[in-house]
């Protein structure tokens, strides 16, 4: 089967947990996927839930707590380009069918990553690879490789009335 790449973006909520549900429909056919989450670095429902699946769904995290809202540190750039020396060696040995980029665009709008860096990835994965980066702000030139863009759109959010993060849904 051949592999695209999907991008996931906009203000709106809902860019990693469309990429968690792909990844839940592929452990549903038996392929393997690796979700490397980008700038976070705390526990989360979904880490809790890949470990029920540790033979189809790997998730690891390259970021540290509290990144959004304070300018990025050197242990913030440092974890950044860990993970992606890691995720290119996964992508690389074709072990995985979908590999996710949780907030990658955001690691890009920081400069914790170069695009040049991403844009590289998405030339040379292997055939059968989908790949699936997330995040605000995507780079115009990831937009334009990409065979799959989505753009979340806002249009209401509790959020705004105060509702904080609720664990299960929004973490």
């Amino acid at each position: 089967m051949k592999g695209y790449v999907q991008v996931y973006t906009g203000d709106g909520k809902g860019k990693t947990t469309a990429a968690l549900g792909l990844a839940l429909r592929a452990a549903g056919a038996g392929l393997r996927t690796f979700i490397g989450q980008f700038m976070k670095g705390t526990p989360s429902g979904e880490l809790a839930a890949a470990e029920r699946f540790p033979d189809l769904i790997i998730i690891r995290q390259y970021g540290r707590r509290g990144f959004i809202g304070r300018e990025p540190t050197q242990e913030d750039r440092k974890a950044a380009a860990a993970g992606l020396a890691d995720i290119r060696g996964i992508i690389a040995s074709g072990e995985h069918d979908l590999v996710v980029l949780d907030e990658i665009n955001v690691a890009i709008a920081h400069d914790l990553i170069s695009v040049d860096e991403v844009l590289q990835l998405m030339d040379t994965k292997p055939e059968h690879v989908e790949l699936v980066l997330t995040g605000r702000k995507a780079d115009p030139r990831i937009v334009e490789r990409a065979d799959l863009v989505t753009e979340m759109r806002e249009v209401k959010h509790y959020y705004a009335r105060g509702v904080r993060a609720r664990e299960g849904i929004e973490k």
